[in-house]
């Protein structure tokens, strides 16, 4: 029997992975979650785990209180989600939080040598050369649960890393796509929570709608599949069928397609290298008759264009906008800022906060903190 733990149990991710580890008899030894207190106790029960960590502090006596008849272990904070990546005996640890609070459990478990389902971005976004460094020193494997890597992952298997050319990675294209900046100046919360073929969390859904979310899987995939940025092509594919494609040095070009459902990819990182029976329903190309693919919007879309740049230009760049757009994103999800002035201050925050270069995690942490506070101050100017 499999034995995993999964941080983000009570979210998009955690809750499929969950449906995915009932059908194949995965135990599950520890979950966490942000702030879904009832749910996370709901969970931890039924799957009888021994460790429950709730990441709000203040909320870790109501959660003793419901997990008050079971013998479960509660834990909370950053040091409750480092326990849980410490512990051993563990095959996988399945990372779906959401935003920086990721990268330092991650890390946490590459050193005790459990291998990574990872599906939290800024892991790679942020400290990319941190983890990937420390997974080859422990020799542990990182598996994509993102559909796009998780596809390109696929398309790689039994195929010479050598010789690809280079990677296609999809984009649905978001709730606004073909629009102008001009069209997008009183778009509202409700209207950029509205993604065409996914349902995710809040954050990511407005990062998809910003194309943040290309821009974060383009520095992901870098890291990931060891690659240059001339190598990645955006491609919009509104039907989210084609997850992504690999093309080989003699131009033939290897996709993975599927429904846009997130337990297909959750099940392979899980299983791997296993193809097992899932819980979703079979692709049919009859019904969608036809599939489109575009070019993205750059000047539109400027967060996808500073994330290419970020990374171009290495060093903490890549942590820079992160952090700058996890800030930004909670202030217009507040309705402190207006869509536009998402990008506009994670460009900002690129073309004025210095590069340095990464040589420990406190560096990571210094440039997102930078970030931050810099989103922060020019709000006020605004």
């Amino acid at each position: 029997m499999k034995v995993i733990t999964i941080l983000g149990s009570t979210g998009s991710i955690g809750t499929q992975a969950l449906e995915v580890a009932k059908k194949h008899n995965i135990k599950i030894k520890a979950l966490a979650a942000h702030s879904n207190v009832e749910l996370l106790a709901e969970q931890a029960k039924e799957f009888n785990v021994e460790y429950a960590c709730i990441y709000i502090e203040e909320k870790a006596n109501k959660l003793r209180q419901l997990l008050s008849d079971t013998d479960i272990k509660v834990l909370t904070g950053m040091e409750g989600l480092k326990f849980i990546a410490a512990l051993d005996n563990v095959d996988c640890m399945l990372n779906s939080v959401v935003g920086m609070v990721g990268l330092t459990p991650t890390l946490t478990a590459i050193e005790h040598e459990t291998d990574i389902a990872l599906a939290n971005k800024e892991t790679l976004v942020a400290g990319g050369e941190l983890v990937t460094k420390s997974a080859k020193e422990h020799g542990v494997n990182i598996y994509p649960v993102d559909s796009e890597h998780s596809a390109i992952f696929q398309c790689m298997q039994g195929n010479k890393k050598s010789q690809v050319r280079k990677i296609i990675l999809t984009a649905s294209g978001g709730p606004f796509y073909g629009k102008t900046k001009e069209d997008l100046k009183s778009v509202t919360v409700k209207d950029a929570l509205n993604h065409p073929n996914w349902s995710m969390g809040n954050k990511i859904t407005i990062d998809s709608s910003t194309l943040m979310n290309k821009g974060l899987e383009f520095i992901e995939a870098m890291w990931l599949f060891d690659l240059k940025p001339e190598q990645i092509e955006i491609v919009v594919h509104r039907e989210s069928v084609v997850h992504s494609a690999v093309e080989y040095n003699d131009c033939s070009v290897i996709a993975q397609m599927g429904v846009p459902d997130m337990k297909i990819p959750i099940q392979y990182a899980l299983l791997y290298p296993d193809r097992m029976e899932c819980p979703t329903k079979p692709l049919s190309l009859t019904d969608y008759g036809k599939l489109s693919f575009a070019k993205p919007d750059y000047q539109t879309f400027d967060c996808l264009t500073a994330c290419i740049k970020a990374i171009t230009l290495g060093g903490t760049m890549p942590a820079v906008v992160n952090g700058a757009n996890e800030e930004a994103v909670a202030e217009f999800l507040k309705g402190n800022i207006s869509f536009l002035q998402i990008g506009e201050l994670v460009t900002s925050a690129l073309e004025n906060i210095k590069k340095e270069e990464i040589t420990c995690l406190e560096d990571v942490l210094n440039a997102d903190n930078k970030a931050r506070m810099f989103v922060i101050e020019k709000i006020k100017t605004l």
